[in-house]
């Protein structure tokens, strides 16, 4: 089937309806999944063509909400041609673009408006927007929630950039107020300053020092401030890129006294730790860090649990320089770990040894994911009305992450070199085929997702 062609239907031996794989046709109309029929009953699909896919897996395509493109302003660092590309070639079909590091970032009406005229025409897969709230900006708010934004970002700690500054306690007052009743949702990044017990004076280019430097009391204390603010304001409150599992009580604890809180970690969280990162190897330098396997293993059992809500790439690239990897000195370096493409395989080559099911993947990367993002109307599963979003891929077959199969603009990753599990065979987008074997469609063929306001403030 020629790339960019609509499809009309779907077959394979191993489709995910609901929580269970079954043989099954998916038809499609106008971008939409119009039936899911059993793989006997065909007469209805008798008069279209099928794309038949033998036992490769057909799930939902994943939705990644927490994705850095940089455009405008940093285009060098990655762009939407380029991450959206990548996208589609990881089975991802709508992604989430945070409010920064873009210049400007997106933190009025004015920049949003920016931010969307240059994502015109560009795009591979759909596209959503994150707001950002930063110190005196809580008068643009609710403008850009009417226009659309899937709700903000804010920073309790230097950002990394200095047109994004971190918010004080007054700042987060002053927002809560405008985001009570609008059912918009606002995510922090948690970590704090604190008081460090002793000096800093280890080895730059050992990870240790670096991890000495963001212990897990930064993000208990913060995620303390969060759970106080989303109890007593009663709005969405959202934790990104969890890396501690020290805080996971606080959180249950807050849920349970009935706090509308969700809370997400990353890849690379879940599959590296602390103790395999060589001396120098800044590609692995992240904010929150990455911490031991101890705590490695207790992420894993709390997503298990269902203590955290989803899994993300937080795909946050840059010039290969800003990684200081000829020095190789940790505190200098860029922190943020490019992994967009590579998000299914590198959760499902874990999560397949801890036990998890094809369904667990569809709830952790795309459900729960779509649902953060008011999304959850039409993206993230395998139901007649929704988008015709569709990921085809093979679970069982492996491959090594290599250069030249890399789609990031910069190929800077510490994944370079890693045998994985999981091939994406091809990704379809409102029923285009967007990403085969990898080639993609020759034009953009994504959409802006202009969020509609909601009130409903109810819990994931």
């Amino acid at each position: 089937m020629e790339l960019g062609s609509t499809v009309r239907a779907v077959r394979s031996q191993r489709v995910l309806v609901g929580d269970e794989v079954k043989p099954a046709v998916i038809l499609i109309k106008d971008g939409k999944i119009c039936q899911i029929l059993s793989d006997r009953d065909l007469s209805a699909a008798d008069a279209c063509e099928v794309l038949d896919v033998g036992d490769s897996v057909v799930m939902p395509g994943v939705v990644d909400c927490h994705v850095h493109v940089n455009e405008p302003g940093r285009t060098s660092w990655e762009g939407f041609w380029t991450a959206t590309r990548a996208a589609a070639a990881g089975g991802v079909t709508t992604i989430v673009d945070m409010p920064l590091n873009s210049i400007p970032p997106t933190t009025t009406l004015g920049h949003f408006h920016e931010k969307q005229r240059e994502a015109t025409g560009q795009c591979f897969v759909d596209t959503a927007f994150w707001g950002g709230v930063i110190p005196g900006n809580q008068l643009e708010l609710r403008p850009m929630i009417q226009a659309g934004v899937a709700g903000f970002k804010c920073f309790l700690i230097h950002s990394g950039v200095d047109e994004f500054p971190h918010v004080t306690n007054s700042d987060l007052h002053s927002a809560m107020k405008q985001l009570q009743g609008t059912g918009s949702v606002l995510l922090f990044h948690a970590e704090i300053e604190v008081q460090q017990t002793s000096e800093e004076n280890g080895d730059p280019c050992q990870y240790s020092s670096f991890l000495q430097s963001r212990p897990d009391v930064m993000e208990v204390e913060a995620i303390q401030t969060v759970t106080e603010l989303c109890l007593q304001y009663q709005v969405r409150c959202h934790i990104v890129h969890l890396s501690s599992a020290k805080p996971l009580k606080l959180i249950q604890e807050a849920r349970q006294a009935g706090a509308p809180l969700t809370v997400e970690t990353t890849h690379h969280y879940l599959s590296l730790c602390a103790e395999n990162i060589p001396s120098g190897a800044t590609q692995f330098k992240c904010c929150p860090p990455i911490r031991g396997s101890h705590n490695q293993e207790q992420l894993w059992s709390a997503l298990k649990a269902g203590q955290i809500d989803m899994v993300v790439s937080d795909h946050s690239p840059c010039t290969p320089d800003l990684k200081r990897l000829e020095s190789g000195d940790f505190s200098q370096a860029w922190g943020g770990i490019s992994s967009l493409q590579f998000g299914l395989p590198l959760f499902w080559t874990s999560a397949s040894k801890r036990g998890f099911q094809l369904s667990d993947v569809v709830r952790l990367l795309s459900r729960k994911t779509a649902q953060l993002c008011s999304l959850d109307h039409h993206k993230g599963s395998l139901t007649p009305g929704f988008d015709a979003d569709l990921v085809i891929w093979d679970p069982e077959r492996e491959f090594k992450i290599e250069e030249e199969n890399v789609h990031h603009k910069n190929k800077v990753t510490p994944y370079l070199g890693v045998t994985l599990q999981g091939v994406v065979c091809s990704t379809i987008v409102r029923g285009h085929l967007v990403y085969s074997e990898g080639s993609f469609c020759p034009r953009p063929l994504g959409k802006h997702l202009l969020i509609p306001q909601r009130t409903n403030q109810a819990q994931l």
